[in-house]
């Protein structure tokens, strides 16, 4: 009863993360779009004539002195964040999705140039040229939202049918045995799609290529799910209830 009982709750439980899993999933596909709306309108963004009084769609650039950075690392919840300082003295507040190139290299004191667009830095570029976008940047957020969607929907999926299964089939071990070879292998499409956005970005490849390198290798992902499954079903795994009978005595 106990152990039935365990497994019902864990079913529950991976039910419940696969609809969080498929509601991130699908709100980083709706975003995508717009993403790139976002990111073509940086990029086709005109030079201000003059120093822009008010937020612009205009891109300027601003000399700045770095007052203070906070790396944050291994702080759960804190992002980087460097505070800078204009010309004027009047100081800037400015927060980063990673470390990497180009906050890990500040100290106080060295001078940056700030991206302005739409009254917010959304690039900073040190004295070696180094660029690295803020969190409010818009390049890489629609590589970011399809790495989101691609991770969150696939693991979704399985995660509910691995979940869903085993309450429908209560008592059947085999059934069970096959649910959680597609659990495993959702985990496997999830972080398979991880990767890919974290070679893409590395890479500085363009936003089709996380879709032409995951695709396959999902598609290498669900074969072997297909495959585990029929066999946890056919009972020739390890744990499962063997398919094999014992052999009957011979007649003399």
């Amino acid at each position: 009863m106990g152990s039935s009982g365990g497994g019902t709750m864990r079913s529950v439980m991976w039910v419940l993360i696969a609809l969080v899993l498929l509601g991130v999933g699908a709100a980083s596909a709706f975003q995508v779009r717009g993403a790139l709306e976002r990111e073509r309108e940086y990029r086709a963004a005109p030079v201000c004539a003059t120093v822009p009084v008010t937020a612009s769609g205009c891109v300027w650039e601003q000399e700045f002195t770095v007052r203070s950075a906070a790396l944050h690392r291994g702080e759960r919840g804190e992002s980087p964040e460097a505070e800078l300082l204009l010309p004027s003295g009047k100081p800037w507040e400015v927060t980063f999705p990673r470390t990497e190139p180009v906050l890990s290299e500040t100290e106080p004191g060295e001078k940056v140039v700030g991206v302005i667009w739409h009254g917010q830095v959304v690039e900073v570029r040190d004295a070696e040229g180094r660029r690295q976008q803020t969190s409010d940047g818009p390049v890489g957020w629609p590589q970011d939202r399809l790495g989101g969607a691609l991770a969150g929907v696939s693991f979704g999926l399985a995660a509910l049918v691995g979940g869903v299964w085993p309450l429908l089939a209560r008592g059947e071990p085999r059934h069970m045995a096959a649910a959680k070879m597609v659990r495993r292998h959702g985990i496997g499409l999830g972080g398979t799609a991880i990767l890919t956005l974290w070679a893409q970005a590395a890479n500085d490849w363009p936003l089709w290529a996380i879709v032409a390198i995951w695709a396959p290798l999902a598609l290498l992902i669900l074969a072997s799910m297909t495959a585990f499954a029929l066999g946890a079903l056919r009972g020739d795994l390890d744990g499962g209830p063997s398919a094999r009978r014992d052999p009957q005595p011979q007649a003399p």
